[in-house]
């Protein structure tokens, strides 16, 4: 079979980038170290170039592969690199390798037609592209105190790519969704690795998966998908927590009825009031399944502890992100938040995509200083001065602080 995806069809050539390369390359995980901002420790984190398909990346886990984007990769452009793009996976059994030739993606449930379809079948259907920031629920947890569970990840779990692909839509449509149905649920290749555990699916309402938006990615900067990002299909949901994009997408089911399993009915719930800042050991509050990102903002040009000489402006450069619709502007502070100039705004690459933002300090005296920044998004919704706690530690967004000192 030659695909027309220009995506890799021989089995040899993808055992090659497969994860089962991971133990003979183990020696390299030991690529240096780097100590993030976790202020609850331990902020050590060891450097590895050993998982099939990245350069340099933190290591947070090895099994399920977590791995944090180093930060410096921000400032070099709004797209992320895919051989930078981090990697956040539930299960530990993820296939070594995916061929491209006998790989199926089975569409059934309350449809009028079950479908079984080939990458060459889905490349029949119109190309779709769009530009959109990934990031994990659990982007920035570390940040948060006092400290909650989960994997410490300082601000890297989180990317931006143009992805290609079909539309949801047109893949539902060509099966044909019967009346009554409510829900669509998504599954990929990985599964648990204990009897008993829960397979990873999530679900999104009938009206969103149908929105025109969502889309089956194949390619993500001009490439093939990463293996350890998708390949060779995944579920991309423009403006949506990462928890909804799966992976090796492998299973599309349209349900009649709302999906009550355990990744949508006790995980990755949020509670329902917007904004809501939840008190260490606070129970009895409602909660709903995660959903939209919320406006964020960061300066990518300097970190803390950074040296700046006396004498001249202090420029400042970042990337923000509406959240679940596009950047309406981004302010800067360099007086604790007492007083905020307006930033200069790069090109708009899409709504949900980052966007590049430029500013300046004045000359300042010797001593500390810091720069704070916050965006607002297209619907009004600012960046909260401090970080909204839960015991998650999901959708941490608030004002990021950069200190730095003028010699």
């Amino acid at each position: 079979m030659k695909s027309t995806l220009g995506i890799a069809s021989r089995r040899g050539f993808l055992t090659g980038l497969g994860i089962g390369g991971l133990a003979a390359a183990a020696p390299a995980w030991a690529a240096g170290s780097v100590k993030l901002p976790l202020p609850g420790g331990p902020d050590e984190r060891a450097l590895t170039t050993a998982f099939p398909g990245k350069g340099e990346m933190i290591l947070q886990r090895t099994r399920p592969p977590l791995l944090e984007t180093p930060f410096e990769v921000f400032d070099e452009g709004v797209f992320t690199p895919n051989d930078r793009f981090y990697v956040r996976w539930h299960w530990a059994n993820i296939p070594a390798a995916v061929d491209a030739n006998t790989y199926r993606l089975k569409v059934h449930g309350h449809v009028h037609k079950d479908l079984s379809l080939s990458l060459d079948d889905l490349a029949r259907l119109p190309r779709f592209e769009i530009a959109a920031v990934n990031q994990c629920s659990g982007n920035s947890r570390g940040l948060f105190e006092p400290r909650v569970a989960g994997a410490q990840w300082a601000n890297g779990s989180m990317g931006n790519a143009r992805w290609a692909g079909v539309r949801l839509k047109d893949v539902l449509d060509k099966a044909g969704v019967k009346a009554g149905a409510v829900q669509v649920r998504f599954n990929g290749l990985d599964e648990p690795v204990v009897d008993g555990a829960p397979d990873f699916k999530k679900s999104l309402d009938l009206d969103h998966a149908q929105d025109g938006e969502v889309m089956l990615a194949y390619a993500m900067n001009g490439e093939q998908l990463p293996l350890l990002n998708g390949f060779p299909l995944r579920l991309v949901v423009p403006g949506w927590y990462s928890t909804y994009w799966v992976k090796m997408l492998s299973d599309i089911e349209v349900l009649d009825k709302p999906d009550e399993n355990y990744w949508m009915k006790i995980a990755y719930r949020i509670p329902d009031v917007p904004g809501a800042n939840i008190k260490p050991g606070q129970t009895g509050f409602k909660t709903v399944p995660i959903n939209r990102m919320v406006p964020r903002s960061f300066v990518t040009n300097m970190r803390d502890g950074a040296k700046v000489a006396a004498g001249s402006p202090v420029a400042i450069r970042g990337l923000a992100l509406g959240g679940d619709c596009g950047v309406k502007a981004v302010d800067f502070s360099g007086d604790g938040g007492a007083t905020w100039s307006p930033a200069e705004l790069g090109m708009d690459e899409g709504k949900y995509s980052f966007r590049r933002f430029t500013g300046s300090l004045p000359a300042l005296a010797a001593g500390a200083h810091a720069v704070k920044v916050r965006c607002t998004n297209a619907n009004g919704l600012v960046q909260p001065m401090d970080p909204v706690w839960n015991a998650a530690g999901f959708m941490q967004n608030g004002v990021e602080t950069v200190s730095f000192q003028v010699a």
